[in-house]
């Protein structure tokens, strides 16, 4: 059964794997792997606010 909206995790995961660091597991720590996550995630939205915005966009 597909779960709906499940594209939404996928794209994310999908977004974060764009990250050099987060391609491989070379992390040996859990905590210093979720800090890159959150990095990698961080990086993304500032990147995404800083875009100038069009006039169809709210």
């Amino acid at each position: 059964m597909v779960l709906p909206r499940r594209w939404v995790a996928e794209r994310t995961f999908a977004w974060l794997l764009n990250s050099r660091r987060l391609a491989r597991d070379y992390e040996t720590l859990p905590a210093t792997s979720e800090a890159m996550s959150r990095w990698s995630m961080i990086t993304r939205m500032g990147r995404r606010l800083a875009r100038p915005r069009t006039a169809g966009q709210r």
